[in-house]
């Protein structure tokens, strides 16, 4: 008697626990079994054919106004490569530069832009050398648009480097240009006196 009462508190426990369960199932909408159409799929809607829409012409995507046209083109209105960093260069503008440089330059360029990187030891084709007077003279906007667009065996890479990190790697040429050929009066006074002291 004392296990067939136990039996039945069993099934009775087994069932209060399964209630709740089968209800949570049947409760279930999921986004997956709406009706919707895929990416590229045929619709009879549209007189194309297509469901996917067309992008509204004379229209941008929030974020994407780009109306900056020296920021994000390293030119002026009229075509003119700028000569003046679009943007203020701060040590963290620096720092970020430096940063891409490492990742995406240093390859080809070297991490000192002497233009000696692993691939052209791999035999790929040397690019110029950051230092010469060519370079050295050419306008910040120069660099900007090559990386934007490509030039020569570079390709370009406006779409794995953003506008505002072309330009930290711009300002980080500029410092790896003056970087060697500075001299020692270019080193500011309380840093020269550590340098004279062995430090």
């Amino acid at each position: 008697m004392f296990g067939a009462a136990m039996t039945a508190g069993c099934r009775l426990s087994a069932l209060g626990l399964a209630a709740p369960l089968v209800l949570l199932l049947g409760c279930r909408q999921d986004m997956h079994d709406q009706p919707k159409y895929k990416p590229y799929a045929a619709s009879s809607l549209f007189r194309d054919g297509q469901s996917a829409r067309p992008l509204v012409e004379d229209t941008v995507a929030r974020g994407h106004l780009k109306d900056d046209v020296e920021l994000y083109t390293g030119k002026t209105a009229a075509g003119k490569l700028v000569d003046v960093m679009p943007l203020t260069v701060t040590l963290e503008i620096l720092k970020r530069g430096r940063e891409r440089f490492d990742i995406y330059c240093s390859p080809c360029h070297d991490h000192v832009g002497a233009g000696r990187g692993m691939v052209v030891r791999r035999g790929f084709k040397q690019p110029p050398t950051f230092h010469g007077d060519r370079l050295r003279q050419m306008p910040v906007g120069h660099f900007f648009d090559v990386m934007t667009n490509g030039f020569g065996a570079m390709p370009e890479y406006r779409a794995s480097v953003g506008a505002a990190d072309r330009w930290a790697i711009v300002a980080y040429i500029r410092a790896l240009q003056r970087s060697q050929q500075a001299t020692f009066a270019d080193v500011p006074p309380e840093a020269a006196q550590k340098l004279k002291a062995g430090g």
